[in-house]
């Protein structure tokens, strides 16, 4: 991949997100959404050390929290996949000119589903709560999250090394230094190039998907389904990997003091890496048939 084509993908995504992030809703608030759905399943005092801690410190295993998290993917696919197949009713050329509303939604919903697994498993507030919300920090780990979805090595491997600190719940402004350091920047640059790429083939099939009325909708629908699903259960699984996902971790001592500067340096970007961000889904070729 050249420079100008890694820079115009990385623009797409950035264009994108910045999109998403201006919608109404986008930001879930992490004590609030622990408690509405840890108190359908457990007492006060667990509920409150999960928000004060993590669900892993308060006792809460995999198993728990992987119900929990099905029934969040669940409903955030549901209401991306209608709002899509609405989009895709009317059909016709002119109709392409609502894939980017279209995407933002998508990515949207994509911000909003990531934030509830990352609590759900034990990390801290993405998104600050003023005005400047999103800012750098918040910007790379979305980006960053969003990588892993997508199936992005690169953006695993740096979610892991962040994920050493994060897990003894330091203070934030530890985590901060980690994610506006200047060797991550190389990495989420290249992360956002890649989903870049990715982005643009999935919206080009929501956009064939358009042209012909009423199936245009299902089609619309039936891609971002294929697309959602996928993309949340393998960022549901990869954060169920994480020490701060783990009971067992917090049974052990750890020494704070031990925490080193974390280094990226070491992290490789492969330009030529292929991921088919279907491969979670049986169903999808069928998905794609209705567009050829």
């Amino acid at each position: 991949m050249t420079s100008k084509e890694v820079i115009s993908n990385n623009s797409k995504f950035e264009m994108i997100l910045r999109s998403a992030m201006e919608l109404p809703g986008i930001r879930i608030e992490r004590a609030n959404f622990l408690k509405k759905e840890l108190s359908k399943y457990h007492e006060d005092e667990v509920v409150n050390k999960a928000i004060e801690t993590n669900p892993a410190q308060a006792g809460l295993s995999i198993k728990n929290l992987d119900h929990i998290a099905k029934s969040c993917i669940n409903y955030e696919t549901r209401k991306v996949s209608a709002i899509s197949a609405v989009a895709g009713i009317p059909g016709g050329l002119a109709m392409f000119a609502t894939v980017p509303a279209d995407t933002a939604q998508f990515f949207g919903h994509i911000i909003r589903v990531l934030q509830k697994l990352a609590y759900l498993y034990g990390w801290q507030e993405i998104i600050n709560g003023d005005s400047d919300g999103f800012d750098d920090e918040t910007t790379n780990e979305l980006t960053l999250f969003i990588g892993v979805m997508f199936g992005v090595s690169a953006a695993s491997a740096a979610i892991n090394k962040i994920a050493s600190i994060a897990a003894l719940n330091v203070p934030k402004r530890l985590v901060q230094q980690a994610l506006t350091k200047g060797t991550i920047y190389p990495i989420v640059k290249k992360t956002a190039a890649a989903i870049g790429i990715k982005m643009t083939k999935a919206v080009f099939a929501k956009g064939v998907g358009k042209i012909i009325p009423v199936v245009g909708a299902v089609a619309s629908g039936g891609i971002t389904f294929a697309l959602f699903r996928p993309m949340s259960n393998r960022l549901k699984k990869y954060l169920a990997t994480l020490p701060m996902a783990s009971v067992d971790f917090y049974k052990k001592p750890h020494d704070e003091n031990e925490i080193q500067d974390v280094d990226f340096s070491d992290i490789v970007v492969d330009d030529s890496e292929e991921v088919d961000v279907f491969d979670d889904n049986e169903d999808t070729d069928d998905v794609l048939d209705k567009l050829e």
